[in-house]
């Protein structure tokens, strides 16, 4: 049985139970309470991962740690319709993940301030963040004109939409407020109402806005 190292709170290890849901893979989650405990510090978790991050995945004899990795892991090993990953839009998909990962690092950072206590450049992470929602939201609105509903070419979500959806969802817990960017707004009520979506439980309020 695979094991998810898994925090509820966090958007990382939610994007990794997005994705196993959506291909219906049964797992097993083992909590690593980051706060406010600090199990990710604990040897037995450090002998697990010695970075101390979540969230890790166990499969097949190996323990993949970082929750984009195992996005594209999942996708190749499972989704044999190439659904998530299809081959043609494989390099448009891997520039959104790169995006997945900056915004981690902008909006995800500006809600460890806020909720977690980590990290203190909360008006740099905040700052940082709508630069890149401003830049999805053209995006967004410029493929609406052209008929496209999603991120990348495909007329359906792809890893591109998966690997962002959980930072910018959560983003008003950071202090990062959606109001300006309809486009992204859309795009985040049509990625809710795909088939097999799961909501993420235990969301902290939503911050005041900065």
């Amino acid at each position: 049985m695979r094991t998810l190292y898994d925090f509820e709170l966090s958007a990382e290890c939610y994007r990794v139970r997005l994705l196993l849901g959506f291909l219906g893979l049964k797992y097993e989650i083992v909590p690593v309470d980051i706060f406010p405990g600090t199990d990710h510090n604990a040897p037995w978790f450090r002998a697990i991962n010695p970075l101390g991050t979540l969230p890790v995945l166990a499969d097949a004899g190996a323990n993949l740690a970082s929750s984009l990795e195992i996005l594209g892991y999942l996708a190749r090993q499972y989704d044999g319709t190439r659904h998530w990953y299809p081959p043609e839009a494989a390099s448009e998909i891997d520039a959104f993940l790169t995006t997945a990962g900056q915004l981690d690092d902008t909006a995800g950072a500006a809600r460890l301030v806020l909720n977690f206590e980590q990290g203190d450049d909360l008006a740099r992470a905040q700052a940082d963040a709508h630069l890149l929602l401003r830049r999805l939201d053209e995006h967004l609105w410029f493929g609406e004109r052209a008929g496209r509903d999603w991120l990348c070419a495909p007329a359906h979500p792809t890893l591109a939409d998966l690997a962002c959806f959980p930072p910018i969802v959560l983003s008003e817990e950071g202090g990062v407020s959606r109001q300006d960017y309809p486009a992204i707004r859309r795009w985040l009520d049509r990625f809710k109402r795909i088939s097999g979506f799961l909501p993420m439980s235990g969301v902290f309020p939503t911050a005041p806005a900065k």
